[in-house]
């Protein structure tokens, strides 16, 4: 395998990758976008894991890149789910890095070779991730936070850190200041995701039993407990349409979110939130989902 870090001509740099792309729905030239800019790295291999579409964006796919070399389309028989696609992926990657990219980001000709660089500059850095941005350019929430631990997510759900933000401060850090060079945070998105391989292995990759929101938050803990440092890149720029593969069901989006919230607080948090407090936890985030549903099933019926 080459790993060699040095770049070839212009911004294209020798790796060796693969890109991991999961495909719901996002629509065929939103993929096809996406598609484009990862095989405009001549060193880039791009595997679409497909869950079950239902729309033309494969037929799109297959029509714009006919039999190209460095692409591979897995098809799903039923929507197994992020993580479980993202593992199915990656274990067909023979390549000393993974990058898991969202059907809805772009990369920029500099994204890949920044988020490259950032990887490689310790022996400890596990993970990087880009700047994700909104159409407008502004910089888009997830993509460099804290862990919400359920402390955090009290504060934030009762908007103390709007109210005191010198005493508490939200998870998201996208309002804070954007840094000049690349920094350790806890937590980056699964929307642009560049991994080493070996370690992904070893840490058992994605956890399955999430189906859909939360499982990148898992990963970034597992890498942290296993001693590897994740780095946000502010350079790496990734423009995200966010949403894209979701916004057609959104209670249905809203509950595995919520679900994929309490495996989360169960799994690394019960001993330090045990018996009533952790009771509290669980219907706090409960009754968070039954307002947001009620929300979209009134927006539903004025429609």
């Amino acid at each position: 395998m080459n790993s060699s870090l040095t770049p070839t001509s212009g911004l294209i740099p020798l790796i060796d990758a693969c890109v991991v792309i999961v495909n719901f729905n996002a629509g065929g030239s939103i993929l096809v976008d996406c598609i484009a800019s990862v095989l405009a790295c001549p060193s880039l291999k791009a595997i679409i894991v497909d869950n079950a579409s239902r729309d033309d964006s494969l037929a799109i796919v297959e029509q714009t890149f006919t039999a190209h070399p460095r692409l591979r389309l897995i098809r799903n028989s039923t929507n197994l789910g992020f993580a479980a696609a993202c593992n199915i992926g990656a274990n067909v990657c023979q390549t000393d890095y993974l990058l898991f990219l969202n059907p809805d980001c772009r990369l920029e000709a500099d994204t890949l070779p920044n988020l490259q660089t950032a990887l490689a500059s310790a022996p400890d850095v596990g993970m990087v991730g880009g700047l994700l941005l909104n159409p407008d350019g502004t910089e888009q929430a997830g993509g460099r936070r804290a862990i919400p631990t359920p402390w955090r997510t009290f504060i934030r759900a009762f908007g103390l850190s709007r109210l005191l933000p010198h005493y508490f401060r939200d998870y998201d850090l996208h309002l804070q200041p954007l840094p000049a060079e690349p920094v350790e945070v806890e937590a980056i998105s699964g929307a642009c995701m560049l991994v080493r391989h070996d370690v992904f292995e070893q840490l058992s990759g994605w956890d399955q039993n999430y189906f859909l929101h939360c499982e990148d938050l898992d990963i970034c803990m597992r890498f942290r407990q296993g001693g590897w440092k994740i780095l946000f890149v502010p350079t790496a720029r990734v423009p995200h349409l966010k949403g894209v593969c979701s916004k057609s069901r959104p209670i249905f989006v809203e509950w595995h979110k919520h679900r994929g919230m309490m495996r989360f607080y169960r799994k690394f948090f019960r001993h330090q939130y045990p018996g009533a407090l952790m009771w509290l936890v669980r219907l706090g985030v409960w009754l968070r989902f039954g307002g947001i549903a009620l929300v979209y099933s009134l927006r539903q019926l004025r429609t």
